[in-house]
């Protein structure tokens, strides 16, 4: 499920919720080891080296993912710095250097049925990823992360 909601400015509010066949606990360190980020980051169509993720899991640590282009070759990377680090149940971290400070919520909701919620909130998004095609690719990473944790469990 995504939510879209566009603020009175130039930047708005991205809801997305997924619900998987995992613990909180396995949930959180995926979203938090880089050695599994690897495996999922970024939409369809990208790949994250190893060795361009960087997790310094503490408030004030760094979040660093550099995406690569399978097409061709081309490079983005995501800067961010933690601001709430709460295992297994929540992680925020902010984008200083995107157009209005973008802030990423991820909540874990233990539905107690050995299924967790992951409930993915930003603020402050700019109109530039509030568009379909960006929405789209988002969910995309969404997909690549469900087809990764079927190979841990």
């Amino acid at each position: 499920m995504t939510g879209v909601s566009d603020g009175a400015g130039e930047t708005g509010e991205l809801t997305f919720s997924r619900i998987h066949e995992a613990s909180r606990e396995l949930l959180f360190d995926c979203m938090t080891m880089p050695e599994h980020l690897a495996h999922f980051w970024g939409p369809a169509g990208t790949t994250a080296p190893l060795d361009g993720i960087v997790v310094e899991l503490r408030p004030g640590g760094r979040f660093e993912t550099t995406m690569v282009s399978d097409a061709d070759g081309s490079t983005y990377t995501m800067r961010a710095v933690y601001v709430e680090v709460r295992r297994p149940d929540r992680l925020e971290w902010i984008e200083p250097g995107v157009e209005g400070g973008m802030r990423t919520t991820i909540t874990f909701v233990d539905l107690r049925d050995g299924r967790t919620e992951v409930i993915t909130h930003q603020t402050n998004v700019p109109a530039a990823y509030l568009n379909a095609e960006a929405r789209a690719g988002f969910n995309t990473s969404l997909d690549r992360f469900d087809a990764y944790l079927a190979t841990l469990i």
